[in-house]
């Protein structure tokens, strides 16, 4: 099988090997440490004359030979021991057959051709993630458009005639306003105060990690053009609501993580006032002035994509470095101490910040704002926002994972989407149309750019059916497609989110129509409640099987309107099946290892029917949907019964 090919239906299983604990006897290895890696072999594969691995230490190749520790259900175990040379520690299998056939086995699967190191395994000797991160269930809130207490600020000086002069006040049944100066200007009042009083909300949901767009003061509704960083905007409710809004959140058992901007401020930043004010300011030295542009100039420096109100910073600076994101005064630092206790940071354009031209500090910034928040709070989640193919900047050294679209999002919306959807912004398709997947093209290209991260960062990396900068996905979804893209979302690798409102099924055509304002009050509603109902039980789903959270994947079949697979750990496994259509799908039986079909007659969800006859086992629905199956775990020899 090449990694393009789809897995073919009625083909016997391959071997395997992932980064879960079935394979990988420690998730977090120091340097130097010896980690022993296990490779299933199915006893169809036929028999093999040599296994081992093949690493690249330090640039040169290394061979560790495997030996078989057991053998369960159709299946021998293999194992290695692997030296953790590197930070960052490549590896791939290589069968060698009786009849002197050779097979690789990597990240995209299994090849008859050598493969590329870019593609191999990875033992990751830098700080984990912390141990809450795979489990999370996100939900993310835009505070402008999510709710509005009774005590806002924005209804206050909106009576008074004192909101900020550049903003455009509206009511919170107004429509949004798409087109500049309403597009970043409209102004509907929610504060932080309101999230507090709806986070009953999102315990019903299952949500025990919020994600917080800015809250620093701004001259958008988006709050990505901060004026300072040295507190929270008064129109949200100030300092004091932070700290009320987090302090209930952990009360629930829900963490907190805020949005940072660590490639630009806003053109009315106290830092960049200075700077223009006066050539010889320390603060000169954190943004790109060009050599021609002396004080008091508005023009002449570098912003985000050529937009003015965004100057970018420049990392060379050790001083921004010092007030930003080095050491317990930095701004990293202070909000995930007392009084805020912020759970950690999303970074906003993470794959710009710092490379400008021939200058390329990224990994010094992403490793500095680590080495920082370890210092402080070293629990704490650091995710970093790449619209693009994110794997080099994701290796373990800073970012516990990525919001990115690749792996996940771009494919799903492929799949998914009716043919001919518009892409709108913020997913890297500028304003064109979404291409048409089969689900094979939906599984390469999930497993394409998976393969570029290391296991443990896919736990760690988010599964957004959609974000505040994207079209939200119902808005042109295949009839009844929800399911499957949530359910996927939920039992993929990775961390499950919800934009705030997709459970109201509210739609929009780019990321600033998906900015609307909560329709609260509307949750028992014949259009409403399914949905919601939906997002409950799924969201349930994951909650109630670790497996789902850390658990190992094997692919299963795949065809144009349906995917299978399962997640697998010692305790418990998931049989997995999403259709967009009425489908069918069928697999060898041996494929699930020794568990029969009667093990998969009482779905955890969906309504798709499980038969088995001539050693087959067949998968079906009428219609498009999602189903789940719960397995016993994987019957697997014991670590200790292995090499030293």
């Amino acid at each position: 099988m090449t990694p393009s090919t789809p897995l073919a239906s009625h083909a016997p299983p391959a071997p395997h090997h992932d980064g879960s604990p079935l394979h990988v006897s420690t998730q977090a290895p120091a340097l130097g440490e010896t980690v022993r890696v296990r490779l299933r072999v199915p006893e169809s594969f036929g028999p093999l004359a040599w296994v081992g691995t093949r690493s690249n230490p330090n640039r040169e190749p290394r061979f560790d030979e495997a030996s078989v520790v057991g053998a369960a259900d159709g299946w021998q175990w293999w194992e290695a021991a692997v030296e953790v040379e590197n930070p960052v520690h490549g590896y791939r299998w290589l069968l060698v057959g009786a009849d002197g056939r050779q097979h690789w086995l990597n990240q995209l699967g299994l090849s008859t051709v050598e493969t590329r190191d870019h593609d191999d395994f990875r033992l990751v000797a830098h700080e984990p993630a912390p141990e809450w991160a795979a489990s999370s269930v996100m939900y993310q809130v835009f505070p402008d458009r999510f709710a509005k207490s009774g005590a806002a600020p924005f209804d206050e000086l909106r009576a008074a005639g004192e909101l900020p002069e550049w903003a455009i006040a509206a009511d919170w049944s107004d429509p949004v306003d798409p087109v500049y100066p309403g597009r970043s200007k409209q102004l509907f009042g929610g504060d932080l105060d309101g999230v507090r009083e709806q986070l009953d909300h999102l315990t019903s949901l299952g949500v025990d990690l919020l994600y917080l767009t800015p809250v620093f003061p701004a001259r958008s509704n988006h709050r990505y053009d901060a004026t300072t960083f040295d507190l929270v905007d008064p129109l949200l409710g100030g300092d004091e609501a932070l700290v009320r809004l987090v302090e209930a959140a952990h009360a629930r058992g829900i963490r907190v993580i805020g949005d940072l901007t660590s490639n630009h401020s806003g053109d009315a930043h106290e830092w960049f006032r200075a700077a223009q004010a006066d050539a010889s300011a320390p603060e000169r030295e954190f943004y790109f002035f060009h050599p021609s542009a002396g004080s008091g100039s508005t023009a002449g420096y570098e912003s985000w994509l050529g937009v003015p109100s965004l100057p970018k910073f420049d990392w060379s600076s050790a001083e921004l470095r010092r007030r930003f994101i080095e050491g317990p005064d930095s701004v990293v630092a202070r909000f995930l101490g007392a009084p805020f206790n912020l759970d950690g940071w999303r970074i906003d354009v993470a794959n710009m910040t710092g490379r400008l031209g021939s200058a390329d500090l990224n990994a010094e910034v992403r490793q500095t704002i680590r080495r920082t928040m370890l210092e402080v709070k070293p629990d704490t989640l650091l995710l970093g926002e790449s619209t693009n193919d994110a794997a080099s900047d994701f290796q373990g050294d800073a970012w516990h994972g990525a919001m990115t679209y690749t792996p996940f999002t771009r494919p799903l919306w492929s799949w998914l989407l009716e043919p001919g959807s518009p892409a709108g912004g913020g997913l890297g398709f500028a304003l064109q149309r979404v291409p048409t997947f089969t689900g094979g093209d939906f599984h390469a290209a999930h497993t394409r750019f998976a393969a570029g991260f290391p296991w443990r960062t896919r736990l760690a990396t988010m599964n957004a059916l959609d974000t505040h900068d994207t079209p939200r996905f119902g808005t042109h979804a295949r009839t009844g497609a929800l399911p499957a893209a949530l359910g996927l979302a939920v039992t993929l690798p990775g961390i499950p989110v919800v934009w705030a409102g997709d459970e109201f099924g509210l739609t929009g055509d780019d990321g600033e129509a998906s900015r609307t304002p909560m329709p609260w009050g509307s949750e028992s509603s014949p259009e409403v409640a399914p949905v919601l109902e939906t997002y409950r039980s799924l969201l349930r789903l994951r909650r109630e099987h670790p497996v789902l959270a850390t658990g190992g994947i094997r692919w299963l079949a795949v065809g144009d309107d349906a995917v299978a697979f399962v997640r697998e750990s010692a305790e418990e496994s998931v049989l997995v099946f999403a259709a967009r259509s009425g489908a069918t799908l069928s697999f060898d039986d041996s494929a699930l290892g020794g568990r029969s079909a009667a093990d998969v007659a009482a779905p955890l969800s969906g309504q798709a029917r499980v038969a088995a006859s001539a050693g087959l086992v067949t998968l079906e629905t009428d219609e498009a949907g999602f189903a789940a199956w719960s397995l016993p775990g994987v019957a697997a020899p014991s670590w200790q019964a292995g090499i030293a």
